[in-house]
């Protein structure tokens, strides 16, 4: 079974049943003038501040454990913890000119697409990745506790996702 399609359905498990045993919940916090998003100092989540959500952000979620060659790029923007906007970057991913059956929507013509998470979301994947045995190498914004850079390993495949581009939005 491929591990997006697994990590998806733990995190639309872990959204709809709420079924991180964790207390440290991301929380909601308005935007405040000050806010920034200059460059994070990466940490351990041992060392991270609890995340604070932004009522409104974007940020761009880079998807694959090869930098160079990256599964896909996707804008992300969110709005009171929801995903109201999402374009792929580019399309890195090509099709498989010898698929012998139609992949649907779900693949479309640039190759595999996810559903893309919010932060909160991504962080919960993280987890409950975790709690299910995965190994799962995380680190974290020291200044606001947003992720920077996931790894998941379970079973024989591993799973990357890299945030960079974050930016909060000021009404």
């Amino acid at each position: 079974m491929r591990l997006g399609v697994v990590l998806g359905g733990v995190a639309l498990v872990a959204a709809v049943g709420g079924c991180s045993a964790r207390d440290d919940t991301p929380t909601w916090t308005a935007a405040s003038p000050t806010a920034s998003a200059s460059a994070p100092s990466p940490v351990n989540a041992d060392k991270a501040p609890a995340y604070a959500e932004p009522f409104q952000y974007s940020y761009t979620l880079t998807r694959g454990c090869d930098a160079k060659a990256p599964l896909g790029r996707y804008n992300i923007v969110v709005k009171s913890g929801d995903v109201i906007d999402s374009k792929r970057l580019g399309a890195s991913v090509q099709a498989s000119p010898s698929a012998q059956v139609d992949l649907g929507p779900a693949a479309g013509q640039d190759g595999e697409e996810i559903d893309p998470p919010t932060l909160a979301g991504l962080i919960t994947m993280a987890r409950t990745a975790e709690d299910d045995g995965a190994q799962v190498t995380a680190t974290y914004d020291a200044k606001n506790g947003r992720p920077v850079k996931l790894e998941i390993k379970a079973d024989d495949e591993t799973e990357c996702f890299a945030v960079s581009d974050y930016d909060i939005w000021h009404s």
